[in-house]
Parts: structure tokens; C-alpha cells; sequence
């Protein structure tokens, strides 16, 4: 039963593969030629083995599927339906991290852990997030149902559902309102997109501007301060002189 049950959730990656990449041209060279898909079936194997408490033949599973693909999943992790890593060299998922259903991962991506105790220390990826390449996804944190992580971003906080964040640290760039629901290769629409950085920019000059008005302005207003203290010595030199 566990068996059929593995080979029907091997079958569904396939699937999610053969939707996502317009480079796939059948399932045969899908298992044949996707290493992303190797390193799933080598992390199925070695998470089998691992529930069932043979930890050492799940992480030597999990050893073989890094040293032929590039891919390090550590078969203590929980990774859902429909899993897909394109390109996939250099991406890393710890031990306790969470992957829920049609969730995407490009090459780079890193989930990894930001403690040395035992416990949950990575993050959770709620269904149908896409995490672009060279996203570093660091702690045990959550990033919601829906939710792109553009590439080369470093998310330390929580997602929200839905949007797309990019930059260091990562920032929203789009929310859930303009979010189109379509499939959005590396996380990041190919549209205008708000850069978080210009926009600083741009909020810094505004604040400079503003400031330059405001010099300007006193400078030509009357020196009513200055005037007081001028009497002010003027009074007390007459006191002086009587």
C-alpha cells in the first residue's frame, strides 16, 4: 500500500513537472533527464526509511540524491504533493522543514535552519509558493498559501498569503490585490513591478526636497529671535550706562 501510494505521489510530480516547464517534452525524459525529479525520488525513499526510524539508510538515501543531482533534502523534511525543483543545483532543505502542496523551488534556494537547537528551526512553505533562484528562506518561519519569494531575495519574517516579496531583507512588493493567480516563473512578474530600492530613493529625495523648501523659508523670514536679543543687550548696556 505504501508502495502504490509513493509511486501515485512520484506520478503527480511528474505531472506538476510536465505543467511548469514548457522545456519538458514527455514524462519519459522528464524521469530520465530532470534531476529535480531524481532528488524527489531519492528524498521519498529516504523519508520512508526515516518514519519508519531507520534514520542512517534514510540520510545515506538522502547523501546519494545531493552527490548525483546537486540537491540536498533531508529526509526528515516534510514536503507535500506536486513538488517541483527546476534546474534545481545548490538547493538546500533542512530537516524540519515544511513544504506544502504545488510548491515551486529554482536552483540556489536555500530553507534553511538559523539555530543550533533540535526543534522546528526552518521554514514552512504554505501550497502553491514559488521561491525564485538564489532566495535564501532562513528560520521557522511561515510564508503563506500563494506567496513568491523573488530570486536572490533573503526572507527573514513571515510571508503573508499571496504577495510577492523581494530584496535583503525581503519587502512586499506586490500584494494580494494585484497578484494575478496565474503560474509566475522565478517568483517574480515579468510586468512593472515596484522596485523596493527606488522607491526609497525616491522617498529620500522627496524628503530632501521638502527640507530645502523648509531652509528657504526661513531663511527669508524677518529674524524675530535675533531682534529680541539685540534689544535685550541694548536695554541692559543703557541699565549700564545710567
Amino acid at each position: 500500500m505504501l508502495g502504490w501510494a509513493m509511486f501515485k505521489k512520484l506520478g503527480e510530480d511528474i505531472d506538476a513537472i510536465m505543467a511548469r516547464d514548457p522545456a519538458a517534452k514527455s514524462r519519459l525524459e522528464v524521469m530520465l533527464c530532470y534531476p529535480g525529479f531524481h532528488a524527489l525520488l531519492f528524498y521519498r525513499l529516504g523519508n520512508a526509511a526515516w518514519r519508519r526510524g531507520w534514520k542512517l539508510l534514510g540520510r545515506f538515501l538522502s547523501h546519494l540524491g545531493r552527490v548525483l543531482t546537486g540537491i540536498e533534502i533531508h529526509p526528515g523534511a516534510t514536503i507535500g504533493r506536486r513538488f517541483f525543483v527546476d534546474h534545481g543545483m545548490g538547493v538546500v532543505i533542512g530537516e524540519t522543514a515544511e513544504v506544502g502542496d504545488d510548491v515551486t523551488l529554482y536552483q540556489g534556494v536555500t530553507l534553511g535552519g538559523t539555530s543550533l537547537h533540535k526543534g522546528k528551526r526552518h521554514p514552512t512553505l504554505g501550497d502553491g509558493v514559488i521561491v525564485g533562484s538564489g532566495a535564501q528562506v532562513l528560520g521557522p518561519l511561515n510564508v503563506g498559501k500563494g506567496a513568491r519569494v523573488g530570486a536572490n531575495a533573503v526572507v527573514l519574517k513571515d510571508v503573508p498569503e499571496g504577495v510577492t516579496v523581494v530584496g535583503i531583507p525581503a519587502q512586499v512588493a506586490i500584494s494580494r490585490s494585484k497578484q494575478e493567480d496565474a503560474f509566475c516563473a522565478y517568483g517574480t512578474p515579468a510586468g512593472d513591478m515596484p522596485d523596493p530600492v527606488a522607491r526609497a530613493l525616491d522617498g529620500l529625495l522627496q524628503e530632501v526636497t521638502a527640507l530645502k523648501a523648509r531652509v528657504v523659508e526661513l531663511e527669508g523670514s524677518p529674524p524675530t529671535m535675533t531682534k529680541q536679543a539685540s534689544n535685550g543687550r541694548g536695554h541692559a548696556a543703557s541699565r549700564d550706562g545710567n
